[in-house]
């Protein structure tokens, strides 16, 4: 009998262990439950992209953010739940793998090539490649840039597309991020910066820019931007396709829109279809 009774007692306190590890989210290094509710959620985004993804003394703002700030939401996760992670161009893939991050929304391009390494929820946004120059240069098209010399930055494939389909000529030069590279167009030491109009536009906006750059209005290439998520995390992708589904039909995306690209006169292209990806 009093075998027995000992045993009993030892069984609660193993289920009282078990709940208490279960319940210990932090020790787990879990960077947001698939289903919500948890105490935090890591999501990636740019620190230096105006518009899109950009870190201020008041917190952080851009179209990007809104969108991961809904997409959280609707994961269950309140704002002051998020907790904002930097991710460059060149370390977007290796976050997700190592589990930096829960998710993704960094101007992040959806191809195939990335695909292999991760997966995509959306795209939330068509976006187009374009050049931005000087407000005095004479740059139209992109095979004006034969012999000059054009800024990206590292992991992005933008400058080498130009190169490769457009001016064979060119030059090329990486920076780490978007900011360095305005400043070397800003002076002079590159002729051009290339990657997205959405971004670009966000850079143009800036007050202490107005009236120093302009869009060369071309659309290079189609960038369909997508929210990356952990390979093989199909849950997460599903229920982020969800959330961008209603972002749209409730008219959060489209405002979000018109207040982090209004001011830039940016012509945005329709909200795409979830898994439409525009070739």
């Amino acid at each position: 009998m009093k075998l027995r009774k000992v045993t009993a007692a030892s069984a609660v306190v193993f289920a009282l262990a078990l709940t208490a590890t279960a319940c210990g989210g932090d020790d787990s290094g879990d960077n947001g439950s698939s289903g919500g509710g948890g105490d935090k959620i890591k999501i990636g985004i740019k620190y230096d992209q105006p518009g899109l993804g950009l870190k201020t003394p008041q917190g952080y703002e851009g179209f990007d953010v809104d969108v991961a700030t809904y997409v959280a939401k609707e994961l269950g996760y309140e704002p002051d739940q998020i907790e904002w992670v930097e991710t460059k161009s060149a370390d977007r893939e290796n976050a997700l793998s190592r589990g930096d991050v829960k998710l993704i929304a960094a101007t992040y391009s959806i191809t195939d090539e990335r695909k292999e390494k991760v997966d995509f929820a959306g795209p939330y946004l068509l976006a187009h490649q374009d050049l931005l120059v000087k407000s005095d240069s004479d740059i139209s098209e992109a095979t004006d840039l034969n012999d000059k010399k054009l800024c990206s930055v590292t992991g992005s494939t933008s400058a080498q597309n130009v190169k490769n389909d457009f001016a064979p000529k060119a030059q090329l030069s990486s920076r780490g991020g978007y900011s360095e590279c305005l400043s070397a167009l800003q002076n002079g030491q590159v002729d051009a910066l290339t990657t997205d109009d959405s971004i670009l536009a966000g850079y143009a906006a800036q007050d202490q820019y107005k009236g120093k750059f302009k869009l060369a209005g071309l659309k290079l290439s189609n960038e369909n931007y997508g929210i990356g998520v952990k390979k093989g995390d199909t849950e997460t992708v599903n229920k982020v396709n969800d959330a961008l589904e209603k972002m749209v039909s409730d008219g959060s995306w489209e405002k979000a829109v018109k207040e982090n690209f209004g001011p830039a006169n940016y012509k945005n292209e329709p909200a795409p279809k979830i898994g439409q990806i525009v070739q």
